[in-house]
């Protein structure tokens, strides 16, 4: 069983749909973990580029953690959504590390030391709180919950509610942006959180089979890509210092990283 599996995936795969091409762009960002200065030489990047006005703008989520600046990375990415202009609309979907900051706000014992190891340190600190508090004579826990009620008066009115609303999943015609892929074998409509968030062990591997391509971040390339229906965009921004996205339009597919160039 196993050996046919093997040789099923050295078959050549059937040439995949066509690239989808919108009339009106469609501007995908990789995840951006707290890199604000990157997102903010990215903008201006896109307002030069042809159409703003009829451009949507997508961001994958991932905005925050490991890099030095969520709290403005947030700041900034919640009033884009709110004031889109010069683009036609701006939409952020929610990434795994947004579920995990939400997940320490809910049960900070039980979630906080995996957010704190995977970066949730560093958004701590961008909100001026010290992750490395502890309290004399404290009970185990209590130092997570501490933590927990600081971020919570530290967050601006409203960014909690904002975070918790965010979707999984946008999707126009035959384009689909989630943050860590999907499951090839489902529906889009049935696709599972932890697929959408963390990603399917199969999204790499096998073609869908109704056309549709997922634009995604969460696994970091070298260099951004379309091809057999997956089209990746997070380059690493946090660690590599190049933040892309990927714009769809009549005329096919470009990438546009900060600093300009290929992703390193």
């Amino acid at each position: 069983m196993a050996i046919s599996r093997f040789l099923k995936r050295l078959k050549p795969q059937p040439p995949y749909a066509a690239l989808p091409a919108p009339k009106d762009p469609v501007c995908i960002i990789g995840d951006i973990h707290g890199r604000s200065d990157l997102l903010d030489t990215l903008v201006r990047h896109l307002c030069h580029e042809p159409d703003p006005a009829r451009t949507r703008v997508i961001l994958v989520g991932d905005l925050i953690d490991r890099g030095p600046d969520s709290a403005g990375v947030l700041a900034r990415v919640r009033d884009w959504c709110a004031a889109p202009a010069p683009f036609a609309a701006v939409g952020c979907l929610m990434g795994n590390h947004e579920r995990m900051m939400l997940d320490f706000l809910e049960d900070p014992v039980s979630h906080g030391p995996r957010w704190l190891s995977s970066g949730g340190d560093a958004t701590l600190e961008s909100f001026g709180l010290s992750p490395y508090r502890r309290l004399p004579g404290s009970a185990p826990g209590s130092t997570l919950v501490a933590l927990r009620d600081d971020l919570l008066g530290a967050l601006p009115d409203g960014l909690h509610s904002w975070l918790l609303a965010l979707p999984l999943i946008w999707q126009e015609d035959h384009i689909v942006v989630t943050h860590a892929g999907a499951d090839p074998g489902r529906p889009m409509e049935a696709q599972t959180s932890t697929s959408l968030l963390w990603g399917h062990h199969s999204f790499m591997t096998r073609s869908r089979s109704d056309g549709l391509w997922v634009a995604h971040g969460h696994m970091i390339t070298r260099t951004p890509s379309a091809r057999n229906g997956r089209i990746a965009v997070d380059t690493g921004a946090w660690r590599t210092g190049c933040l892309t996205a990927a714009v769809l339009n009549a005329q096919g597919v470009c990438f546009i990283s900060t600093p300009p160039g290929d992703a390193v």
